[in-house]
């Protein structure tokens, strides 16, 4: 038996890291797994691919190292991405769940980082 357990933060912490890594390969296989147009793509498109999935994976990274920052990166990506593709461009905001599976990691990043806070608030 453990001496010690393990805490619940650096549960969340790794399930977020490695679940975030799952996410981002899955994401780049669609997005790198065939050719990619370049030319045919509007402005728009460009404006949705930079909100999901591209700004997601950039709060992933950061989360890495700054949990809270890197899961609002992230989150916000996703928030954004739904209002103005589900919102302001189809009058509505059926997207689809997958979006927020892939973007999964993230509210996992928060928790930990809350978790981190609370913690500190705590102890001081």
């Amino acid at each position: 038996m453990l001496d010690h357990p393990i805490p619940v933060r650096e549960v969340l912490r790794w399930l977020a890291r490695g679940l975030s890594v799952l996410s981002t390969s899955v994401l780049l296989l669609f997005v790198l797994g065939e050719p990619f147009p370049i030319g045919k793509i509007r402005a728009v498109e460009w404006l949705g691919l930079s909100l999901f999935p591209l700004s997601v994976i950039v709060g992933f990274i950061v989360a890495w190292w700054k949990e809270g920052l890197g899961a609002l990166i992230a989150l916000g990506s996703l928030v954004a991405f739904y209002v103005v593709f589900g919102f302001l461009l189809n009058g509505n905001l059926k997207q689809g769940g997958w979006f927020v599976v892939f973007a999964s990691p993230a509210f996992l990043f928060f928790l930990s980082w809350a978790l981190g806070r609370a913690r500190r608030a705590v102890t001081t």
